[in-house]
């Protein structure tokens, strides 16, 4: 278990989607303000910041966002960038945890539609070079990740129309998730023949609606020691564990296709500070940026066998429940739209997770909201860097231990 444990103890957005009018300065500045106002907080009070951002060099020509960041806040305070959220939180929960500072902002921001022509080389360039330079596209290593799936663990005939059936839900239940979301790119429901209907048109195993979208946005967190949270709130939400791993960035090379060595290793580290089993989760954040990393992500967490998770999603389908029933209870996965719906600004993304699960734990998420038998206590994010090349498991939770 975390030793003087940090506390997250307001949280801010802006809505995701294309912000081709607004500076990236005006969108973080949006979400400090949120979480400030969420805690009636001053910029003075803050010790340092942590900001995340994958592309905003290439997108914006920003070098230096530390930079336009003190411009922003008027503060001198020492400022560190990252290339994911979960990342940037890792960093200051470091910094909490050896006492060096009290109260820290965690900021993510993301300008992807302002190179809209070459976001997607971009992503792929940066993901995996190797795949990019033989002709690979950013939805190919998906692609190949499903037939290498369906291959090791023998799925045929009918049972891979099901597993296809099990990929539509994922992206049913997730925009039905972010219809419920004011801050969402997407708001609006689909159905299982529209995702279908979208393979067969572009002939492909996946479709339009598999994949998460290209989004603008920024989010932001006010992090704290235990001692500061609990004078600034009766309901801190506590970063009880993150766990970290890496794996190779070219895809193709990793010995086993079928799913993230990185996730695995995070989520096992993650659970073992925690002293927490995976298995006990039943809210949990993962990154789906496509139908496939979501299935492949709850068998990464430890919750089925592989092989077998696309049975349980197919029955939620039958039912149009928006939870899985794994291991004989519920677990709600992606309660914001996941970043099929809710958007995916790459260097915001962990951001929304984290507002996510937070509002969640304080009983905040409106229509939302999830209630399942004795209170929901603990919550958890898997968001990563490239495709699996990084993995970060978070576990947060309202009391401590």
């Amino acid at each position: 278990m975390m030793q003087n444990r940090p506390a997250i103890v307001a949280v801010g957005r802006t809505k995701f989607g294309e912000h081709y009018g607004k500076e990236p300065e005006k969108l973080i500045e949006e979400a400090w303000l949120a979480a400030s106002r969420d805690c009636n907080m001053e910029r003075k009070n803050l010790e340092a910041c942590y900001m995340s951002d994958c592309f905003l060099p290439i997108t914006n020509k920003l070098g230096l966002e530390e930079g336009f960041l003190s411009e922003l806040t008027e503060l001198h305070v020492p400022m560190e960038v990252t290339r994911s959220f979960s990342a940037a939180l890792l960093a200051a929960c470091h910094a909490i945890q050896a006492g060096v500072y009290n109260t820290v902002l965690v900021g993510g921001i993301e300008k992807m539609t302002d190179r809209w022509d070459k976001i997607r080389d971009d992503l792929m360039l940066l993901d995996d070079p190797w795949s990019y330079f033989a002709g690979g596209t950013p939805e190919s290593n998906h692609e190949l990740m499903l037939r290498a799936y369906i291959k090791k663990h023998g799925i045929t005939s009918k049972d891979q129309e099901q597993l296809e059936v099990a990929l539509a839900q994922v992206a049913v239940k997730n925009h039905a998730n972010g219809a419920k979301n004011k801050y969402a790119q997407f708001q609006r429901k689909i159905t299982i023949d529209q995702v279908l209907n979208a393979r067969r048109s572009a002939h492909k195993p996946l479709g339009l609606y598999d994949f998460a979208p290209i989004s603008d946005g920024a989010t932001a967190l006010i992090l704290t020691s235990e001692t500061v949270a609990n004078k600034m709130t009766t309901r801190p939400i506590f970063v009880l564990a993150i766990g970290a791993a890496t794996d190779y960035l070219n895809y193709p090379a990793r010995e086993d296709l079928t799913h993230f060595v990185a996730a695995e290793l995070a989520v096992k580290k993650a659970c073992q500070t925690a002293k927490l089993s995976a298995t006990n989760l039943q809210l949990i954040e993962v990154n789906d940026q496509s139908t496939v990393m979501e299935m492949i992500s709850l068998e990464d967490l430890g919750l089925v066998e592989p092989g077998s998770v696309w049975k349980n999603i197919y029955e939620s389908s039958q039912t149009g429940q928006l939870s899985y029933e794994l291991g004989g209870k519920p677990v709600y996965v992606n309660t914001n739209g996941g970043l099929k719906a809710d958007g995916n600004p790459l260097g915001a993304t962990g951001g929304a997770q984290f507002l996510e699960i937070y509002r969640q734990l304080r009983g905040e998420a409106e229509e939302r909201q999830i209630t399942i038998p004795n209170g929901l206590r603990h919550g958890a994010v898997l968001e990563f860097e490239g495709f699996g090349t990084k993995a970060y498991m978070t576990i947060l939770g309202e009391k401590t231990q």
